[in-house]
């Protein structure tokens, strides 16, 4: 007999970010905590819990300032997830306690704001 897979059955499969300097931004993001699927000259594919992908695409145009990604990442621990990023020389911004989340900024190699969140995720399989 096999357990009943209780996970939602859908989820985003791919999210996608302009690159300026692929290796470099390749870099960050798995020190961020994504596992890298395959790197190419002009692509990038790295893989978050859960399955999401990240693609990420080389890129000569430079972004607008002050251009925020078209996610957020949400971490266990929030307090400890900043610690780690300010040794890499990340840069964390500052901790806001928001009215759902703790969470701070980042920038990323090619200018993008991140915001990194605290957990929220229910207590079921996801």
């Amino acid at each position: 007999m096999t357990a009943k897979d209780e996970r939602p059955a859908a989820w985003v499969g791919h999210v996608i970010l302009k690159a300026t300097d692929l290796p470099r931004s390749t870099d960050y993001w798995e020190k961020i905590g994504m596992r890298i699927i395959e790197t190419h000259d002009t692509v990038s594919v790295l893989e978050l819990r859960g399955g999401t992908h990240l693609v990420l695409l080389k890129s000569d145009e430079p972004l607008p300032e002050g251009s925020a990604a078209a996610f957020d990442v949400m971490v266990e621990d929030v307090d400890a997830a900043r610690k780690r990023y300010g040794e890499l020389g990340f840069e964390p911004g500052e901790i806001e306690v928001g009215s759902i989340h703790r969470s701070f900024k980042l920038r990323d190699p090619s200018g993008y704001q991140v915001t990194v969140n605290s957990s929220h995720a229910s207590d079921r399989p996801v």
